[in-house]
């Protein structure tokens, strides 16, 4: 019965996009341990206090959240053992995919090890941004993987100037995200009030984040425009316009929360915004690259366009 069901291209589909979720998800939750100064409510690792893997009553609300942040760490895992099963049992059907779900659960194991140091190092700001990029990495490898699992693979050749701005686009976005976490390594949330800044100065940091979002977000348009008048099939055009549309909400957050002082909740909407715009860089990166071929023959929309010319010998 188990067998059967991951045999099923559905359940691969299914468990990658849950994976992509949680991936995201837990990055919020994250991002809420550190916004509500409960980074050090379990103030060791892996065992929660020095007598106890679970937080305690002693420990508050502060325990509480931390320790629910370490426990959907195994519902992760566990999505992507589900996830890495299925992709296995289909790895003759989607070539490749079995690598990305191998990868990604090492980056799991990996990333839970890297918050262990975190805590143990009093959330440093250079390992709070370490543990927060390695979530980005786990973000991209599960969007990958789920993109993987799609039953029709990109058809549309991109010329060689689209690709090479897809992946400067991209590389923009990476440049974003790192200069974001040094602004949150240099600001007032840093997950408890004895935990180190970076002695960067807010503003100037702050200042250099907006500049790379501009910089992002003139180059979508550009690449949106370009696109447009290539006459670009619409799932590529429309890989563009989501990504600037997802661009422009997340300036708009960060604005508010620079001029009214940062206050937690908004922060932590821009921080599901920073996961939001590099998932959906991560579509227009594939959306522009070239396309993989199935296993077994031509893609499904390709084999559709076949079918609908007329046969040359019966002209």
């Amino acid at each position: 019965m188990v067998l059967s069901l991951l045999d099923r291209p559905v359940v691969l589909r299914r468990a990658a996009l849950a994976s992509l979720v949680a991936n995201i998800g837990i990055v919020c939750t994250g991002g809420l341990v550190r916004l509500t100064g409960s980074g050090l409510g379990c103030p060791t690792w892996p065992r929660c206090t020095e007598e106890s893997y679970v937080t305690t009553q002693a420990m508050g609300h502060h325990g509480i959240i931390e320790f629910g942040n370490r426990t959907l760490t195994f519902v992760l895992g566990l999505i992507a053992v589900v996830a890495l099963a299925a992709a296995w049992r289909q790895r003759q059907r989607v070539p490749g995919l079995l690598a990305a779900g191998v990868w990604m659960m090492a980056g799991i194991a990996f990333q839970g090890v890297l918050g262990g140091i975190t805590v143990r190092m009093a959330l440093n700001p250079w390992t709070v941004m370490a543990h927060f990029l390695a979530s980005m990495l786990l973000i991209a490898l599960a969007y990958v993987f789920w993109h993987r699992t799609r039953d029709v693979p990109p058809r549309w050749t991109a010329p060689r100037a689209i690709r090479t701005a897809g992946i400067v686009i991209t590389a923009v976005s990476a440049v974003v995200l790192v200069l974001g976490t040094v602004v949150t390594g240099s600001g007032p949330h840093s997950g408890d009030t004895k935990a180190a800044r970076t002695g960067f100065d807010p503003e100037t940091v702050s200042q250099l984040h907006g500049d790379a979002v501009f910089v992002l977000v003139g180059l979508t348009i550009a690449l949106w425009f370009g696109l447009r008048a290539l006459g670009a099939p619409l799932r590529v055009t429309r890989a563009a316009a989501l990504l600037l549309a997802v661009e422009l909400a997340q300036g708009i957050v960060g604005f508010v929360q620079y001029f009214t002082g940062l206050p937690w909740p908004v922060v932590l909407l821009h921080m599901l915004g920073a996961c939001l715009v590099w998932a959906a860089t991560l579509g227009l990166l594939l959306a522009v690259s070239p396309g993989r071929a199935p296993a077994g023959g031509a893609a499904v929309e390709d084999q559709l366009v076949l079918d609908a010319q007329p046969d040359a010998s019966t002209a």
